[in-house]
């Protein structure tokens, strides 16, 4: 791909003013349309540098229990890939500036059309993707393409990818590398901080892009441990349980919904600005 995007310059800048970066993920449509724009909307105030939006999916294998509900919660409310390159239409007529990563699997982009979907989410204010079900072997359906229209295209790295599967897994990645720090599902463990630590440090032998960290990060302390050595923290789990916890009987949003999430927003990003690291590292 050619020219930088707004995850690259996001990426820049904070490593020139010594921090991490926060990137967090919540499922577009949960739980309601309105909500979910409200919550993405408020986000970059609340602290977050980097917003990944998971596409809904029936069949999410990469995800917990808390992000599959989420996506259900929105399907049930008819969400689809057309409302979710909405949010982010809506979402860029008031910010310009936030890099958005859209999450997510093949089926449901294959299904909109590879050459439609790129050329419709670029269109929208997308600058990358990550979907988790397409290996490098798979480059030519969807990772390379998006590459030729401008959007990044995000690998996941986990603690099997050994130093002989890594720079299969690294090529064609862009924009940053997505280290999953615990193996299994997402939000089902906690990273131990010096594992997490000695990965990140591996994995920048073999590339010069950042590396974010993510699966498991609940809390303040958890997002500045892991700070102090990578590149970003991505938190999601912990943010879809919050839209969960604050709806009613009914499962219906009020007015403490977004206010939630984006509180919890808040105490992360106070725990990944607390870490100044040098710009040099």
């Amino acid at each position: 791909m050619s020219g930088a995007t707004r995850i690259d310059h996001r990426f820049a800048a904070l490593r020139a003013d010594g921090r991490a970066a926060l990137v967090t993920f919540v499922t577009a449509g949960d739980p309601d349309y309105a909500t979910s724009l409200e919550i993405i909307k408020g986000l970059p105030a609340a602290g977050a540098d980097v917003i990944e939006i998971g596409m809904p999916f029936t069949d999410p294998m990469a995800d917990g229990p808390a992000i599959q509900a989420s996506s259900l919660r929105a399907l049930g409310k008819g969400h689809d890939t057309n409302k979710t390159l909405q949010l982010v239409r809506e979402f860029r007529a008031e910010d310009n500036d936030t890099p958005i990563v859209l999450m997510g699997y093949y089926n449901p982009i294959y299904i909109y059309g590879v050459e439609r979907f790129l050329s419709d989410a670029k269109a929208a204010g997308v600058d990358g993707l990550i979907v988790v079900d397409l290996p490098p072997e798979e480059d030519d359906e969807l990772c390379v393409p998006a590459l030729n229209s401008g959007l990044n295209f995000i690998r996941l790295a986990t603690p099997t990818t050994d130093d002989h599967r890594l720079p299969r897994v690294l090529t064609n990645t862009s924009g940053f590398v997505y280290y999953v720090s615990v193996l299994g599902i997402t939000g089902t463990k906690s990273p131990d901080i010096s594992t997490v630590t000695e990965a990140v440090a591996r994995i920048k032998r073999h590339t010069d892009l950042p590396v974010a960290v993510g699966f498991g990060v609940k809390t303040a302390d958890q997002a500045a441990g892991i700070a102090s050595g990578a590149d970003g923290v991505v938190v999601g789990s912990a943010l879809v349980n919050a839209v969960r916890d604050n709806l009613d009987d009914a499962g219906v949003a009020g007015p403490a919904t977004s206010a939630a999430v984006l509180a919890l927003v808040r105490q992360l990003a106070g725990g990944v600005k607390s870490v100044t690291r040098s710009a040099a590292e």
